[in-house]
């Protein structure tokens, strides 16, 4: 009997073996992709005595198309009323309407934290000699920083009136030709990001966390993240995390809060992927980071993406590349994005075999060579398959 997933008072979920789960089929390539990884999905759920409920939903051109609203008021409700849920790739609306569907979602069900595991799977084609080293999951901040959207464009009285009130009251000089800005950053949403990342770092027992920042130039707002987090550290995780401050740099038995600045982690994450775990940053930051270690580990067409709430317990897991609507309808792309933010779903939902299964059997197909053509043009020797023929291959490993 199908079920609605409930979340206790803490954001503890309660999941049936038949939950009901709303889904965004997507926009472009998200009507090949999308029955892959439903295939797959449904396949590793009843190998373990469950069943997954789908419920469609409509967000995007098929949205538009068929309601004349980007973002009908009754997804969001879904969304609001199931808990969790999961998307293919949407179209951004160009010349009007909302700015960005994605980020739209996350700040209706204040999905504050950006969640994108980067691991390499073996076979995959790499530009980098050991991508097998990379092994990261970012927490971005997703309410804040540039994803507010506070500005004011170039020209308006609007920014007039803003670069004076900054100039009278602030003695700030801004050249009147600029649009301006506003970055807020809070103690609010700095340290519930950065407990998610610290919690989650615990549960997985992993080693460290990393602050990633630009608090040498932004001393109140990315500064002030980076301080937060050690406050926090103090505060509520003595027991298991220390700071790096306060420890030297030997944690012993505990985790290892830590800092580093944006633009040299950048590097590092090339030079020294090893010696990054679990990373907590700010909005901007974290776009970059994510996207430039997904190129690491084979590129963002298997990256997989979550946007949690762990407080409501909402939570939306998506495909993070774009709809590449001139490849929509072929059957030729890579399932892997919306496939692999699947088991993070399933690791959320608290089917951890499932999703462990899937994973296996995901690496084992590529292992086999048996891949779609991005990877298919990389790799010496592989066959290339359709989307379908990818997905049926990894069922079939399960």
């Amino acid at each position: 009997m199908p079920e609605k997933i409930t979340a206790a008072a803490d954001g503890t979920l309660q999941v049936s073996d038949e939950p009901i789960i709303p889904f965004i089929e997507g926009d472009g390539t998200g009507v090949d992709i999308w029955p892959a990884a439903q295939l797959v999905m449904d396949a590793a759920a009843a190998k373990h005595g469950k069943k997954i409920a789908w419920k469609e939903v409509l967000a995007g051109q098929k949205a538009f198309d068929e309601t004349g609203s980007w973002l009908p008021d009754e997804t969001v409700e879904t969304f609001k009323e199931y808990l969790i849920g999961i998307k293919g790739p949407l179209t951004t609306p160009v010349g009007g309407g909302i700015r960005s569907l994605n980020v739209a979602l996350r700040q209706i069900l204040d999905l504050y934290a950006c969640v994108r595991p980067v691991r390499w799977f073996q076979g995959v084609p790499s530009p980098v000699r050991h991508p097998e080293k990379v092994d990261m999951v970012i927490f971005r901040e997703n309410t804040e920083d540039i994803y507010a959207g506070l500005e004011v464009e170039e020209g308006t009285p609007e920014a007039a009136k803003l670069i004076r009130l900054l100039q009278d009251e602030m003695g700030w000089k801004i050249r009147p030709d600029s649009g301006v800005g506003i970055k807020p950053v809070s103690e609010t949403g700095s340290k519930r990001l950065i407990r998610a990342a610290t919690e989650y770092a615990v549960e997985r027992k992993r080693k460290s966390v990393t602050l990633v920042h630009k608090g040498n130039i932004q001393k109140f707002t990315e500064g002030a993240f980076r301080n937060w987090g050690y406050e926090l550290t103090r505060e509520e995780f003595s027991d298991v995390a220390v700071g790096w401050d306060d420890c030297g740099g030997d944690p012993g038995s505990k985790i290892l809060i830590k800092d580093a600045i944006a633009d040299i982690t950048l590097q590092q994450v090339l030079t020294r992927p090893d010696e990054f775990d679990v990373i907590a940053t700010t909005n901007l930051n974290g776009d970059y980071l994510s996207d430039a270690l997904a190129a690491q580990v084979g590129g963002i067409g298997i990256a997989p993406g979550g946007n949690i709430n762990y407080v409501s317990g909402h939570s939306i897991f998506e495909a993070t590349h774009g709809t590449a609507p001139k490849y929509a309808g072929q059957d030729k792309v890579n399932p892997g994005s919306v496939l692999l933010s699947g088991v993070m779903m399933f690791e959320r939902l608290g089917w951890q075999a499932a999703a462990d299964d899937i994973v296996r059997a995901l690496e084992a197909t590529i292992a086999e060579k048996i891949v779609t053509y991005d990877f298919a043009r990389l790799m010496e020797g592989a066959t290339e398959v359709k989307t379908s023929e990818f997905a049926k291959a990894i069922v079939e490993r399960l």
